[in-house]
């Protein structure tokens, strides 16, 4: 009977919970993704901010033409400037996340091991 209680003990503690470890932080790890919403970010890093384009409107006039093309430069610009900062604000926490998914993984391997030198130091302090 104890035996087989330990089995199933370590069965669960090094087969089954990993995988449920792994997969709750693998939602995790996509959560994140979704949320900095970093393939859209991809997608679109070179769009205009907000969709704001500049026509010249119509006829044929040097000054508006250009005065059009340099707004819609900034506009993009500008759009690639925040969008890359927000990819970089996603891509660093979705590494903070993965270290700490790869920590999570590696304590609950060492637990065991901690729990048993726990009791072996307490019981040889008495």
């Amino acid at each position: 009977m104890i035996f087989s209680i330990a089995f199933e003990y370590v069965v669960w503690h090094f087969a089954q919970m990993p995988l449920e470890i792994a997969k709750a932080w693998r939602n995790i790890l996509l959560f994140n993704l979704e949320y900095f919403s970093l393939p859209v970010l991809l997608k679109t890093l070179f769009a205009p901010w907000r969709k704001i384009q500049f026509a010249a409107g119509k006829g044929f006039n040097i000054a508006k033409l250009l005065e059009a093309a340099a707004s819609n430069l900034i506009s993009r610009i500008l759009g690639a400037l925040i969008r890359s900062v927000l990819i970089i604000a996603g891509l660093a926490t979705e590494a903070a996340l993965l270290a700490t998914a790869l920590a999570t993984l590696i304590a609950w391997f060492l637990l065991p091991i901690a729990i048993v030198l726990g009791f072996s130091y307490g019981f040889s302090t008495l």
